[in-house]
């Protein structure tokens, strides 16, 4: 009766182990990391920093708060931490390789304890027996007479390499990308200083209109008029505002984290301060004057300009040009893979331990065992799979040869693209302050022509526009020769310690 009952228990006392079994989970636990953004949509972004942090970027940037803020963002960018978590990556895939052309040695131990049933003996009554081994070896260790693991560790390192110029095209990119997107964020400031300082210009002149018009002196299609420029002017403020607003969420999504207002393009303080209403002046009153036009504000520096005659060499250490050549020199390292494939390859398997059925007497004399199994493989028909093996390591290897090659022309097409638009920026912006100021006096001409009757408002109106224009395409031309040594600093692929003049 005692046999059919523990028969019956085995399986519920083993139950509890299976659904432990089932339950057990090595995984770490799901966590989501914090947002790293404010709590709320509207949540403005710090006026200050409480201790403005020491500049930590490329020393050869010229505006402190710029560089500070380049050391934010290869801190904190998304895309640079996930151009590092690469690396790391890659150089623990190497140490796997690394690994491989060692043996790896092995302790095992086993311990059994059997119970053979009545039915299954000579004499009709079971017995227990119980056997247990200790042992240290190793296992299919191959002997690298070809070279098989040899290549395939300099292709795991050659690709640790490249992944390290991964991260520095990265870290380079984004470095750009701040640059720009700091430069944008002061043009938009002075654009919208000069489009708030040209309505109130124009304000002073429609109140100037107003009270001639209330004399009679001014027709009504006049006073019409001057209310279209303050209306455009009005207009202007509200689109440069957003766009403002725009290129600060552009700067905190590169930097990683809100931006302080003390860190930001000089001329954004400024402009994120309401300005004061144009007042008119009281009726009857004389204007003190003609109202001045505005002026665009200075601009912002990020990078000093570069000396001229570069030899072509410095493109070979373009962090891509280096990848590439990393890419190339890991297609070799297959192509010794595929050829070893065709010879004879080796592999040692070998323990050395004690056993025993007792445990007492596992480590007694005479119960040493050892084991010795060498294996050789010879491949005689793979129906042409090691061939067809190596042909697409060769055709890897060729692929990897015309891919640095056009690295290495593409590199050199984004220098001669910078340094060409380079070549006209001088003359382009000397033409257009020539621009502004001829359009400046355009329009004093114009306004002392209107006042004495000579001319229509209607010349003054289009004075104002052409000078207005003009000024805006001047800010533009100085965002495009700023942006134009940053597209210099990525075209040379950050190398811009020594290359550069003040």
């Amino acid at each position: 009766m005692l046999r059919p009952l523990f028969l019956a228990r085995a399986p519920l006392a083993a139950a509890p182990l299976l659904l432990l079994s089932a339950c057990m989970s090595l995984a770490p636990p799901h966590e989501l990391p914090a947002p790293p953004v404010p709590a709320t949509l509207d949540a403005p972004a710090p006026a200050k920093a409480a201790l403005a942090p020491e500049p930590t970027g490329p020393a050869f940037v010229l505006d402190a708060r710029l560089r500070t803020l380049l050391g934010m963002a290869l801190a904190d960018n998304r895309d640079l931490r996930v151009a590092v978590l690469a690396v790391e990556r890659a150089r623990a895939q190497y140490g796997i390789a690394q690994a491989d052309r060692l043996p790896t040695v092995t302790a095992t131990g086993n311990a059994a304890r059997t119970r053979t049933a009545d039915d299954l003996t000579t004499a009709g009554r079971g017995n227990v027996a119980g056997q247990y081994s200790a042992s240290v070896g190793l296992a299919a260790y191959e002997i690298d007479f070809w070279g098989r693991v040899r290549n395939l560790n300099e292709a795991a390192l050659q690709e640790f390499l490249r992944s390290q110029d991964s991260r520095d095209s990265a870290r380079i990119a984004i470095a750009s990308d701040v640059m720009l997107a700091w430069l944008n964020l002061d043009a938009d400031a002075r654009r919208l200083l000069l489009a708030r300082a040209t309505l109130r210009a124009r304000q002073q002149q429609f109140a100037l209109t107003q009270r001639t018009h209330a004399l009679g002196a001014a027709s009504g299609l006049t006073l019409a008029q001057a209310q279209t420029t303050v209306d455009g002017a009005r207009a202007d403020v509200a689109a440069y505002q957003a766009q403002v607003a725009r290129g600060r969420n552009a700067l905190a999504l590169l930097v990683g984290s809100a931006v302080p207002v003390n860190l930001l393009p000089p001329n954004v303080e400024p402009a994120l301060r309401e300005p004061a209403a144009a007042q008119p002046q009281p009726q009857g009153t004389a204007p003190a004057g003609e109202p001045r036009t505005a002026e665009p504000p200075a601009t912002a520096t990020a990078l000093p300009s570069i000396a001229p005659g570069l030899p072509s060499s410095v493109l070979l250490r373009r962090p891509d040009v280096r990848a590439a050549e990393r890419s190339l020199a890991a297609a070799s390292a297959q192509i010794g893979v595929a050829r070893a494939a065709f010879f004879p390859s080796i592999s040692l398997t070998a323990s050395v331990g004690t056993a025993s059925n007792e445990l007492s007497g596992l480590f007694g004399a005479g119960n040493g065992t050892w084991s010795f199994a060498p294996q050789i493989r010879l491949p005689i028909f793979d129906a042409g799979r090691n061939r067809a093996n190596l042909r697409v390591a060769e055709v890897a290897r060729e692929t990897a040869i015309a891919q640095y090659e056009r690295a290495i022309q593409a590199a050199f097409r984004d220098v001669a693209d910078a340094l060409a638009d380079r070549a006209t920026l001088t003359e382009r912006l000397d033409a257009q302050r020539s621009l502004v100021d001829a359009t400046q006096r355009t329009l004093e001409l114009s306004q002392a022509r209107f006042r004495l009757g000579a001319d229509s408002y209607l010349a003054v109106l289009d004075a104002e526009r052409s000078l207005y224009t003009a000024q805006q395409a001047l800010i533009a031309l100085q965002l495009a020769e700023q942006a134009n040594r940053v597209q210099l600093y990525k075209a040379l692929g950050g190398q811009w310690q020594g290359v550069a003049t003040q």
